[in-house]
């Protein structure tokens, strides 16, 4: 057994020192390697950054910004304007493969910030959403004495003698940790994730010296046309944070499979708190058949089609009913046991919606199935996607033709790569803005349509999610209206309560339980 681990410090109390770190103004130590990585960061973030404005600049006055350049900065415009005849959206295209091999090249931090920007069609033109949605969260290994090292710092004692059994080649590597199979003493086994060495102190470093580069920019608005760095950041700092805090990501898996406790489809792996630590997780092995391996599921006597369906299924339950969802569901991260269940596993990315963004939501999808072009633009009003300064009119002719185009069709029937960049240029195009809340549902969202074609292209989601999206709408008018009518029933209009009614519904509410017990 581990030894006792010292008390866990408060998960938010360690963010909160991390956000204090990134917006210090105090300027650190860095060393040469530090002024390396720091020249790095800024060569990259002003190439970045000239490259988007001069792009937004050259669309609206070509002539005026090439003559400038050439003028000015012959070198950068000729690196910027190869080809005359190179297209705009060819130029962009270049500039964000460039783009994404930095980011790889600059390690964790900037894989997760292009995998975050990916979904920010309201800060990014569409070639660079294109490309960043290609990032991997693959990288190389880290040796295995780190691992081993890490391991006892946080356990306390020897990997040896913490595992019957471990297997030093990593079953997954990813940009903030990697994954290795184990055997407890007690037999079970186990997959246990071990953080990146050092991976925090680099984190911290990174985003300092990107909060020093946003303040910069905060002093030019129109280089980004208005967009506050400076807030997208912290946004994403908060998320990288708590992925980073495995005890975070524990709670998590335990929030998921307490919601999920009566769907006999659907499993969750059980946490091992005694091998658990910030950097450390240790949780049930799941055997299975990754989910898009289609072949392998048919032969062994599993439907495509009811996978798409029990998937569409849990993720209305995460968003409409438990307000808590898995924001990662790639295929790595979900698999379908011999049994047939449906495991969710890695839970490091989480999202939350309150109940009043789920009531949006739900109104939203009806207005999406009944076509209702007003009610549509309303809530993408009341939801924050739009400023509610901005005319609905400008705004309404594009949901029409959305509706005309795509709605009802069947994922065969539909390019859907060209239905996600269409909206994503409508987005940039237009008054449209991306809410912090709603980055992890559009990322899962992302994620779940490219499980759906992959399993079944006849699927059709819309058909499966319209009677759960109902069911989950009279749920809550349901609990609406117990609470309006129990209001009239037990409280006078003086705002007294009735103690005489009180007991009335007491007695009824025995009866009706008595009643259901007999049948």
């Amino acid at each position: 057994m581990p030894a006792e681990a010292p008390a866990p410090r408060d998960g938010r109390s360690q963010r909160e020192d991390d956000l204090r770190l990134m917006d210090s103004t105090e300027i650190p130590s860095l060393g040469w390697r530090g002024w390396l990585r720091a020249m790095e960061i800024v060569t990259l973030a002003v190439l970045f950054a000239a490259y988007v404005y001069l792009d937004a600049l050259a669309a609206r006055e070509p002539q005026k910004v090439r003559g400038r350049f050439r003028r000015v900065l012959r070198w950068f415009a000729r690196r910027l304007f190869a080809q005359e005849t190179l297209r705009r959206e060819e130029r962009l295209h270049a500039q964000a493969a460039w783009l994404r091999h930095r980011l790889v090249k600059l390690g964790p931090t900037f894989i997760k910030i292009g995998q975050a920007l990916a979904t920010r069609a309201d800060l990014l033109p569409l070639p660079y959403i294109q490309e960043l949605a290609r990032l991997q969260d693959d990288v190389p290994p880290f040796p295995q004495p780190e691992a081993a090292r890490i391991l006892r710092e946080e356990l306390g004692a020897p990997p040896e003698q913490l595992f019957a059994v471990i297997h030093w080649e990593p079953v997954a590597s990813a940009s903030l940790g990697q994954v290795y199979y184990g055997r407890l003493p007690s037999g079970e086994e186990v997959a246990i994730k071990v953080q990146r060495p050092r991976l925090r102190e680099a984190i911290q470093f990174d985003l300092m010296i990107l909060k020093r580069i946003a303040r910069f920019l905060k002093r030019y608005p129109n280089l980004f046309r208005g967009v506050d760095w400076t807030g997208v950041l912290d946004e994403f700092a908060v998320m990288i944070f708590e992925e980073m805090n495995y005890r975070q990501e524990a709670f998590h898996a335990e929030r998921f499979r307490e919601n999920f406790r009566r769907w006999k489809e659907v499993y969750v792996p059980k946490i091992y708190w005694a091998y658990t630590t910030e950097r450390v997780l240790t949780m049930e092995y799941i055997h299975g058949v990754k989910v898009t391996d289609v072949e392998e599921l048919r032969r062994r006597g599993f439907s495509p089609a009811r996978l798409n369906r029990l998937l569409a299924r849990t993720y209305l339950k995460q968003l409409l009913e438990d307000g808590f969802f898995h924001a990662d569901p790639h295929p790595g991260n979900l698999r379908v046991m011999p049994d047939g269940r449906l495991a969710f596993f890695d839970f490091g990315m989480a999202g939350r919606l309150d109940a009043r963004l789920q009531g949006l939501m739900i109104e939203a999808f009806f207005h999406i199935v009944n076509r209702d072009v007003a009610g549509l633009v309303d809530d993408l009003i009341r939801l924050g996607f739009l400023d509610p300064k901005v005319d609905p009119r400008l705004i309404r002719p594009l949901v029409e033709d959305l509706f005309r185009e795509y709605l009802g069709l069947k994922l065969s029937e539909i390019k859907f790569k060209e239905l996600t960049y269409e909206l994503a240029e409508v987005v940039y195009a237009y008054p449209f803005r991306i809410p912090a809340r709603f980055t992890y549902m559009i990322r899962a969202l992302m994620e779940l349509e490219g499980i759906g074609i992959a399993i079944d292209p006849e699927f059709n989601f819309i058909d499966v999610a319209r009677p759960f999206a109902r069911e989950y709408l009279f749920k809550r008018e349901a609990r609406q209206l117990r609470r309006e009518l129990l209001n009239r029933l037990l409280w006078g209009q003086d705002g007294t309560l009735h103690l005489e009614r009180l007991w009335r519904v007491a007695k009824l509410a025995v009866r009706v339980y008595l009643d259901k017990l007999k049948t």
